[in-house]
């Protein structure tokens, strides 16, 4: 332990008894929450108030003025993985290995576009949103996995990538793991209160005529040339739905067998000033990932707390019949928590020595070959998604909005040649044979099950 900085009970932990993530934390107060008030129509009826409801509602209420929407919340807005998640704004596409020139060059540019964007949003409405462009670090665990990195950021630099690998001091400048040999620095990422950004927008939308309606959960779905939403209170007729739905979309019955709800389980630090996690070994990065199968990642808030995630299958959990809610969470996911704060202590040992603040779940929405969707479907071609981010949602999640604005205005171009575009997902097995192969295979693997495409 480093003897500069003063040691805290590992044992006495904050007020942790609720599901509540740190983004909550000074963000802006709810607005007060209006439940569907009867049957209404609408042009585009939106299902879900995360980051991919709130991106579409923004970008059809700004090039299509005169349109009517609506926007369906079952709890609150920015209750589900957009308000439970590590904040990192993350460049790349999951699961997608770019090998070629061109097609590395144009993910990177649609998703560096998709945080560029953000930024933008967030200055030209003046929202106050915590935010930073930091940079990001992928770290690499040992020396013939830095020797593989060293190579692969010189080649993505030789195609026009803004990174560059790090390694001896110029790495230990920036972070110093136990463990951590060298890193991938993409200047470009960084970490986002996405409770910020949606409350923030909220004010936004609602200012251009989106009704936006919180506790209201969406029970079916009937299609047609007018789709009917029908909810406890009243049923929205509209001529176009988005699902904004991510892990949650399987229970109204859209991509059952090609998406699954993973409940990921996180933990947050308590608040130090930079100069103490600078003792620690946190100087001056947005966030990191490590580069092990069972991901391990963590990201610094403005307020100096450290929140981190992964690094074992016992940060995730996957239960049976696709259920969206960890029941009892936090103190159901005790073991959970516990090997997620033992994870961190190996990375960073003196943070074993600190008060735990919060402790959360977030649902994630995973797909096979863990790249996402996005797209539109039906007989009228008027039910619109974007599913499957499987933990990148962040950035991807609020490119969405972009995306299927694009796509309802008819404009595919933009769009057609990105791995995400209308993209199948593989085949996930029903139950029972769903959860039986998940706890079979990370038990026996350490791993999670992926397939390769």
């Amino acid at each position: 332990m480093n003897p500069a900085l003063p040691a805290l009970p590992a044992a006495i932990d904050l007020n942790i008894d609720a599901n509540r993530s740190p983004w909550l934390d000074g963000a802006p107060e709810p607005a007060a929450a209006r439940t569907l008030p009867g049957d209404v129509t609408a042009d585009v009826a939106i299902i879900g108030g995360g980051f991919t409801g709130v991106s579409t509602a923004y970008h059809l209420s700004e090039r299509f003025p005169d349109k009517k929407i609506v926007l369906l919340e079952a709890r609150q807005l920015a209750n589900g993985a957009s308000g439970r998640n590590g904040g990192m704004m993350l460049n790349w596409i999951n699961g997608v290995d770019c090998k070629d020139p061109e097609g590395t060059q144009r993910v990177f540019k649609a998703t560096r576009g998709g945080i560029d964007l953000i930024e933008q949003i967030i200055k030209k409405h003046s929202l106050k949103v915590r935010y930073n462009r930091d940079g990001c670090l992928e770290v690499c665990t040992d020396n013939q996995r830095a020797e593989h990195a060293h190579a692969r950021a010189e080649k993505l630099a030789s195609w026009g990538i803004p990174v560059r690998y790090l390694g001896g001091e110029a790495f230990r400048e920036r972070l110093t793991l136990q463990g951590g040999v060298g890193g991938i620095l993409d200047p470009t990422a960084g970490q986002l209160n996405g409770v910020d950004l949606i409350r923030g927008m909220r004010g936004v939308l609602e200012s251009r005529g989106v009704e936006i309606y919180e506790h209201t959960p969406v029970l079916s779905i009937s299609e047609g040339a007018a789709c009917s939403v029908v909810t406890p209170s009243g049923t929205v007729r509209a001529r176009a739905i988005v699902l904004g739905t991510n892990g949650y979309t399987p229970k109204l019955g859209y991509f059952k067998n090609n998406v699954f709800p993973l409940h990921s389980h996180m933990i947050a630090t308590e608040p130090l000033s930079p100069e103490a996690w600078a003792r620690i070994g946190w100087k001056n990065i947005a966030g990191f990932s490590d580069d092990l199968d069972r991901i391990a990642y963590g990201s610094l808030t403005p307020s100096g707390s450290l929140l981190f995630g992964g690094g074992s299958n016992a940060a995730y959990n996957y239960l049976y019949g696709n259920k969206t809610a960890y029941p009892g969470t936090p103190n159901s996911a005790e073991a959970s928590f516990q090997a997620i704060r033992e994870r961190l202590g190996a990375y960073l040992p003196d943070a074993l020595n600190l008060k735990i603040s919060h402790r959360w779940t977030g649902t994630l929405g995973i797909t096979m070959a863990r790249v996402c969707s996005m797209g539109v479907r039906g007989e009228h071609k008027n039910v619109y998604y974007a599913v499957g981010y499987s933990g990148h949602g962040v950035t991807l999640a609020n490119l969405a909005g972009q995306v299927l604005c694009d796509l309802y205005s008819d404009n595919h171009e933009p769009w057609q040649k990105l791995p995400f575009y209308q993209r199948n997902m593989a085949y996930i097995p029903p139950e029972p044979l769903r959860w039986v192969g998940y706890q079979l295979f990370t038990r026996l693997t350490g791993r999670s099950p992926r397939k390769v495409e």
